[in-house]
């Protein structure tokens, strides 16, 4: 062949390069996002450039800023429109900005932000060598109970990058419940999973059972994204798109200009099922929904407690949001193939968290099998299929995140030689030695069990309402029952705070700065005022609950 031919060739092929469209990016409504991980690198260089001692200040004053500006930007867009009546597509289809989207991404970073309060927290471990302690390892790197580790402590050093990977952690949930196409799902996916794995094993207290929980969490999220992206792949090569527009005409049939490299394998039904299937397991994961729950209950237990609190709080609302988009917009018309499963789904959790959480003795423990249980509820919300299901589940995600937060932050402060005491059997007599901290964990417990004037009631009437107008009253008895079993080990805590006598060698209740008070205290006036005035509330999320397509 001839240089002139082989030259012909380059020409001819670079020939198209001068017609690639630059990419359209709306930034003012990506804001929230950008602006948290534009913070998330700013944090990143403190931890390379700023000395140690002044490390932790200039971090916790990035985070809340960046979290504080994140969500102003939030309220901007929704008072502009953009949750209504602007609601559109931006980044080039990638991402959704409609009133789901700003409702969840606000909930997030609120809870984002009451949980940096909790990460911030120096002052109820004792002091090590004149140094204040966190609840995070001193030295990660070190191997348990080493020399290295015993010399970081002496040392007073900290683990500060944990709050550029909660920014990370929070960037990545902004993005999921928003993705409009299966590719930025996947990456919201590991952004926001890789810092919560990274997060679990550093715990100060207790190293080995923190980093088992980890490798727990890490190898289990890592089946989970495999199987979402072998969804992807089959929901590719069924629509020719990753977009959920595009998979959603061809689910329709009303589908125009086919690829002809594509129209072999377009419309295969086996496709459609596998690759759903397999993406919602992945979203079932997250949520922690029974079957796919085996790792909820140890990585409560190892994970450091702010982080546990942040993890319960947040990983459901931004799974919950995906979940939502996914079944509403890509999968409409296959209800009747996923509504079953979901009701099978639905029921074993609700029963399933109720049940096994009687049985338990650790605090930590109890509280994962009981957001099992909650994840039981809102998927019964889920199921309704309809603009009421949707805002219920919006309300309960909102009033669940703060109760969540509150009840760990609370756990953080019962503590013993060991660090916190968790085992059921130290909390006996809480009351009587400490009774304003047993009232507000009391305050959250019977939110979590759904007495009125909780935001728990407020949040399960509106979500079983959904689910009985949507046909599905038979789920919302199974779930009225499993809440009278779930309401029995609430209750029990409480009976063991208030009514046992106190033992003389029980924990103490260590006095923590304005950072957790300030958690708890978000908490409960969140918890009360969802419960006594719900109705601002609901309407905005009924406002907020429309998805655009």
């Amino acid at each position: 062949m001839s240089t002139a031919a082989i030259h012909s060739l380059w020409t001819t092929a670079a020939d198209p390069i001068s017609k690639i469209p630059a990419p359209k990016i709306e930034y003012g409504q990506l804001s929230p996002t950008l602006i948290v991980v534009g913070a998330a690198l700013v944090g990143v260089l403190i931890e390379a450039f700023l000395p140690r001692k002044p490390r932790y200040y200039a971090q916790v004053f990035v985070s809340a800023v960046a979290l504080c500006a994140a969500f102003a930007a939030v309220v901007a867009l929704a008072a502009d429109g953009y949750g209504t009546t602007k609601a559109h597509i931006a980044a080039m289809g990638a991402i959704a900005v409609d009133g789901p989207s700003l409702f969840l991404q606000g909930t997030i970073l609120l809870a984002g932000l009451v949980g940096l309060f909790t990460f911030a927290e120096r002052r109820l471990d004792p002091a090590a060598h004149g140094n204040r302690v966190d609840s995070f390892a001193a030295q990660a790197a070190s191997v348990p109970g080493s020399e290295s580790e015993k010399a970081a402590v002496k040392a007073g050093f900290t683990t500060t990058e944990v709050f550029p990977l909660l920014l990370f952690a929070v960037a990545g949930m902004l993005v999921f419940p928003s993705a409009n196409d299966l590719l930025t799902l996947f990456v919201a996916l590991e952004v926001f999973s890789l810092p919560l794995y990274l997060m679990c094993a550093l715990a100060r207290r207790k190293r080995l059972m923190s980093q088992e929980a980890a490798v727990k969490y890490f190898l289990l999220g890592a089946f989970a994204s495999a199987f979402t992206l072998f969804g992807i792949a089959l929901l590719y090569g069924y629509a020719g798109s990753v977009s959920y527009a595009r998979i959603a005409q061809v689910v329709d049939g009303t589908v125009t200009n086919v690829d002809p490299a594509l129209a072999n394998t377009m419309g295969n039904d086996a496709l459609l099922l596998l690759g759903s299937a397999l993406i919602v397991m992945g979203l079932l994961f997250k949520v922690g929904a029974v079957p796919f729950h085996m790792w909820t209950p140890d990585v409560y237990q190892g994970a450091p407690t702010p982080v546990t609190g942040f993890m319960a709080a947040a990983t459901k609302v931004a799974a919950f949001g995906a979940l939502l988009r996914l079944l509403y917009v890509v999968l409409p018309g296959m209800r009747w193939d996923w509504r079953p499963v979901m009701w099978a789904v639905a029921i074993i959790t609700m029963l399933g968290g109720a049940i096994v959480a009687i049985t338990q003795t650790d605090i930590k423990r109890l509280l994962a099998y009981s957001s099992i249980a909650h994840a039981g509820f809102i998927l019964a919300g889920v199921i309704a299929t309809s603009k009421d299901g949707v805002s219920s589940v919006l309300f309960y995600l909102a009033g669940y995140s703060f109760v969540t937060i509150g009840a760990f932050a609370v756990v953080t402060l019962v503590r013993d030689a060991g660090g916190e005491a968790t085992h059921l059997s130290k909390w006996a007599g809480l009351g009587r030695r400490s009774p304003l901290v047993a009232a507000v964990f009391a305050v959250f417990l019977l939110a979590f069990a759904g007495i009125p004037l909780t935001s728990g009631f407020a949040g399960k009437f509106a979500v079983f309402k959904a689910a009985a107008d949507g046909g599905a009253a038979p789920l919302v008895v199974i779930g009225v029952i499993s809440s009278a079993i779930a309401a029995f080990f609430y209750i029990r805590v409480i009976v063991l705070m208030f009514f046992s006598e106190p033992k003389p060698e029980g924990p103490t209740v260590a006095v923590p700065s304005p950072l957790t008070m300030a958690a708890i205290g978000v908490g409960v006036a969140v918890t009360l005022v969802l419960g006594v005035a719900p109705q601002y509330f609901l309407d905005l999320a009924s406002q907020a609950g429309v998805f655009v397509r």
